[in-house]
């Protein structure tokens, strides 16, 4: 069970009385980014205040303490989605995740005529970055249909698979809409046909137990901001056969074993190939301790609550009769919705008004309004510390539909 009273004071933005324009603060944006507690600031500090030095960088103590540090943290996340550490790099994010899959693997593996899928749903960081591979090999780009409700089906990528297609890359869960993709029913097809599978974990490693091997995905990305973590810091999971035949995207001091005048040069094995220059090392030591929290909380519960939340927020906006739902039957924490005769941006000004921030827009994801068939939506996202007062507080300000426009003129 989550003790969700307890855990709000483990948070410094949930615990002070922070206010926004003059109300409580309701933070329904954790799709976007999460509050951190208590234990992962302190892991960040700790590693300014007391144990400050590079990674295999000094023959010193500091130094050494901090390769374990990183080592521990590498450790911790491959126990936690059950790889093994070789299979653990170290990024910026999802996003640089996914564009080190793109150009490291892409480049590489692709070439003139060959297919890449995705879908209407995904993330930016998940199309872009395969749109420039595809450019710069002259493969092509494709789409997974989506059905009419919005989700991904192994039937839908079964008929969308070709001989020419080698890769293709979805999100475990939708950013916007909050479907949980059946992630070893589409590997297997795309296991079937030859290709690998890619998987944007965003939305899905920070909410639930997340097990490699079973889902037999061959990369995964995710961010650590999204999961209690420090920003600028994330993981890229690769199966180790594949990391051996992923070129580092980028280059520099720690991934090298020689190097030579005439520009020939050997890297070191995975993962360090991957992670030239001086790392986010302070946001290593974070990610650890939000590995170490969020372990502590239970993964299983964290999901289980989110559902419960997702439920009451579905029933408590109905009840308004002030709104339109696009992803009621979602598995996801994720609500969203727009309000009846008002456009998603001006509903978004007015709960901001009342203390509340939803995000309002398109959500990076800007193929889907054209299946969503509305320019723009608002979306509230959960996580294990939101409450049930919190969604009350939102489904009142949806109520109030007579009073959006009075948001500019408070």
């Amino acid at each position: 069970m989550i003790d969700v009273a307890k855990i709000r004071q483990d948070f410094p933005m949930l615990r002070g009385g922070k206010k926004m324009q003059g109300h409580p603060l309701v933070w329904l944006d954790n799709a976007s980014t999460t509050f951190k507690p208590d234990s992962v600031i302190r892991a960040v500090d700790a590693y300014y205040e007391d144990f400050t030095s590079n990674s295999h960088r000094g023959d010193y103590d500091l130094c050494y303490e901090m390769d374990q540090r990183v080592l521990a943290a590498r450790k911790a996340i491959a126990s936690w989605i059950h790889a093994d550490p070789s299979e653990i790099v170290f990024t910026a994010g999802a996003t640089a995740s996914l564009n080190l899959v793109a150009y490291g693997y892409g480049l590489t593996h692709l070439k003139e005529g060959d297919e890449i899928l995705v879908s209407e749903a995904e993330h930016a960081s998940n199309v872009l970055p395969w749109y420039a591979a595809a450019k710069l090999v002259g493969a092509k780009m494709r789409m997974v249909p989506l059905t009419k409700e919005g989700r991904i089906t192994p039937e839908n990528l079964e008929k969308a698979m070709s001989p020419r297609v080698k890769i293709v890359s979805l999100a475990h869960v939708g950013n916007v809409l909050g479907f949980l993709a059946p992630v070893k029913e589409l590997a297997k097809v795309a296991h079937a046909h030859g290709a690998i599978f890619v998987l944007d974990g965003a939305q899905s490693v920070p909410h639930m137990a997340v097990d490699v091997q079973d889902l037999d995905c061959d990369f995964l990305a995710w961010s650590g901001h999204k999961m209690c973590g420090p920003t600028g810091i994330g993981v890229l999971y690769g199966k180790r056969a594949l990391l051996e035949e992923t070129d580092p995207y980028l280059r520099g001091g720690g991934m090298n074993v020689t190097f030579d005048a005439l520009g020939d040069a050997s890297f070191l094995p995975p993962p360090e190939r991957f992670e030239a220059g001086t790392q986010n090392l302070a946001g290593i030591c974070g990610l650890k301790a939000a590995v170490d929290y969020l372990s502590s909380i239970g993964m299983d519960s964290i999901n289980a609550y989110e559902k419960e939340l997702k439920r009451y927020a579905v029933e408590k906006l109905k009840a308004t009769d002030n709104c339109i739902l696009y992803n009621e039957d979602s598995e996801a924490g994720i609500v969203t919705f727009n309000v009846k005769g008002v456009f998603a941006q001006d509903a978004a000004t007015y709960l901001n008004s009342k203390g509340i921030a939803c995000r309002s827009g398109n959500h990076c994801a800007k193929m889907l309004p054209c299946h969503l068939g509305t320019p723009a939506t608002i979306r509230a996202s959960f996580y294990f510390y939101t409450s049930k007062e919190e969604i009350d507080a939102l489904t009142d300000a949806v109520r109030k539909g007579g009073d959006y426009l009075d948001a500019y003129f408070n």
